[in-house]
């Protein structure tokens, strides 16, 4: 894999499985996973004790020079394994701002939770679509 433009290295085992999800050629440039929950509870409930994650949704979002796939993922593996596109949105979307541990992003009109770890992968979808600031 080569270094991405923006300087930040998405994770090769999300891009290994986001691929094949995703039309012929792609380029995955970011790929983070989150979770979307009924209310902010459910999700911290889920993070703190596992004991509501079958109501929570897991998501991979894969980046491309194109657009933003996101794709259902198996409630076991957290969000690391992609199961089928749900939708896409235009590459131009900006899906920051974020910041603190567990960041709010709205992927499909859904409120979804992003952990620290991939926000490097957001800021720099954001700024290759040029929508920072």
């Amino acid at each position: 894999m080569t270094v991405q433009p923006s300087g930040v290295e998405p994770r090769p085992d999300l891009v290994d499985r986001s691929a094949p999800l995703l039309p012929a050629g792609s380029e995955i440039r970011q790929v983070f996973i989150g979770q979307a929950a009924p209310s902010f509870l459910f999700f911290l409930i889920t993070y703190l004790t596992g004991l509501t994650m079958f109501w929570n949704r897991y998501r991979c979002v894969a980046v491309t020079p194109d657009a933003i796939y996101v794709l259902e993922s198996s409630k076991l593996s957290g969000g690391a394994k992609p199961q089928h596109l749900l939708g896409t949105m235009p590459r131009d979307t900006r899906v920051g701002p974020v910041s603190g541990r567990w960041a709010q992003v709205t992927l499909l009109g859904e409120r979804h939770w992003v952990h620290r770890r991939f926000h490097d992968q957001i800021a720099a979808a954001d700024r290759e679509a040029g929508v920072t600031g």
